[in-house]
């Protein structure tokens, strides 16, 4: 196996990385060398790097950065970078790493992104929970404008540009950009329709906004510093580079993994001593989750599939936000699905009925089952929830020998955020694979048949 290049991760060995002495003394590149390096260059030129590179998103939809830059209208200003610092969903716990161990590195890159398209500033969103990460970005920051690496004129250029910290209240919901960009606005963070406001026409303030995850931009300097191509020589084609991962559930190592992109396949990330170490006690993989709570379960047989996000795509889920939970042959799949669901139930901000109502149905439902409460018809009603939420068609009456369907993938959704959709992921995993397990907790009979019609007429 050849050796993945630490290319955000370089300097996490080093106790004082996160200061700028041990930033520019330590890592693989030296610290805000990146940064000259983008001034030496056009914007254009800059922008073009990105594109040519093929940097994805690391937050969650994998979108290329540099097409996303593009799409700000030209002649539009002032513009801004959004820095999505509101890691919340469960399992994800990578950019609160990153932002712990190595703050001038996000800084950097917050630079050459503002640099490439122009901002006026920079908007760094963190979650409230992550008070660690808040300190370390904020002396950070107070470093880079002492050496004038932040503000006006940097480094000697006609380069101006300001970074402000902003603390969340840590609502999952301001994880998805429009509702991100309310919260900064300081209204209640709830997702925008899209169309209109598309962040990089009508985001922040109205104004042209990039918004883009931690690690995206923890990438930048790296690729400033080394280039293009030996960016692309690691990774897939399509894929290129490295990817964080949270890996935590039943392995026996887990942990945060700089994995090469497209290449590194989920067998490694559990089985390798240089990641997960094997399923703890001995036991066998009974499903995990491929990218954070949000994505629909895989199982045994996905495991050789490569961390590249078309592929697991095209398997029926997503890569996300990087939050791989892996499950052993002990865990119960009712309680699991329970677990999940319950969180987006209370985390749902109420805007859209479909979600408000329907994750809090979900989560009732299952609760009942779980206290031994449960009817036969509940499992084909969470279904049809599940169908209200994410359109499917998902059959009822099925049994796992019918070949219940996954979501689909993207899911549908009658919400204005995936985050109703996301409800529904572990309820149609879990109700594909392990039926028999919900089957086994009710006791109860239903007293007077229910029809199994969806509710609205649909078939």
């Amino acid at each position: 196996m050849n050796a993945t290049p630490h290319i955000v991760t370089s300097r996490w060995e080093t106790p004082d990385a996160h200061t700028l002495e041990g930033y520019q003394r330590s890592g693989s590149y030296s610290g805000y060398e990146g940064i000259r390096a983008a001034l030496n260059i056009a914007p254009s030129a800059v922008l073009e790097q990105v594109r040519q590179a093929t940097v994805l998103g690391r937050g969650g939809a994998g979108f290329p950065a540099g097409t996303k830059w593009g799409f700000c209208p030209p002649g539009v200003w002032p513009r801004y970078i959004v820095v999505n610092g509101d890691e919340s969903e469960p399992g994800t716990y990578k950019d609160r790493v990153l932002m712990e161990r190595d703050p001038h590195q996000l800084i950097e890159g917050c630079l050459i992104a503002a640099y490439a398209i122009g901002a006026a500033q920079v908007f760094l969103y963190v979650r409230g929970e992550m008070a660690h990460a808040q300190e370390r970005i904020a002396a950070a920051l107070n470093e880079a404008y002492a050496n004038n690496l932040v503000g006006k004129n940097i480094l000697g250029t006609d380069f101006s540009v300001d970074i402000v910290l902003h603390w969340g209240a840590g609502a999952y919901i301001v994880g998805e950009e429009t509702a991100l960009i309310e919260s900064l606005e300081g209204n209640r963070g709830m997702p925008r329709l899209k169309p209109p406001y598309f962040p990089a026409a009508k985001g922040l303030y109205m104004a042209p906004t990039i918004v883009n995850n931690v690690e995206t931009l923890a990438n930048l300097p790296w690729l400033m510093c080394h280039g293009v191509a030996a960016y692309k020589a690691t990774g897939s084609e399509a894929s290129p580079g490295t990817r964080l991962v949270a890996v935590s559930g039943h392995v026996n190592t887990p942990g945060v993994f700089e994995v090469a992109q497209g290449t590194t396949t989920y067998r490694e990330l559990f089985y390798s001593e240089q990641y997960g170490g094997g399923i703890r006690n001995g036991n066998e993989l009974k499903m995990f989750i491929p990218g954070g709570a949000s994505a629909p379960w895989f199982f045994p047989e996905q495991v050789d599939l490569p961390l590249e996000g078309r592929t697991v795509g095209a398997a029926g889920s997503m890569l996300g936000s990087g939050a791989i939970v892996v499950m052993d042959d002990t865990t119960d799949a009712v309680k699991a699905c329970l677990r999940i669901v319950r969180f987006f139930a209370r985390e749902s901000c109420g805007k859209c009925s479909p979600c408000r109502e329907g994750t809090t149905w979900e989560e009732k439902i299952l609760r009942r089952i779980m206290d031994g409460h449960g009817r036969p018809s509940d499992l084909d009603l969470l279904l049809d929830i599940a169908d209200n939420i994410s359109p499917g068609p998902y059959p009822v009456a099925s049994h796992p020998e019918a070949g219940l369907e996954a979501v689909p993938f993207p899911p549908r959704q009658t919400t204005i955020c995936p985050l109703g959709p996301s409800s529904v992921a572990p309820i149609t995993s879990a109700l594909r694979r392990f039926r028999h397990e919900f089957e086994a907790k009710i006791t109860k009979r239903d007293l007077i048949p229910l029809s199994v019609e969806p509710v609205g007429g649909r078939s």
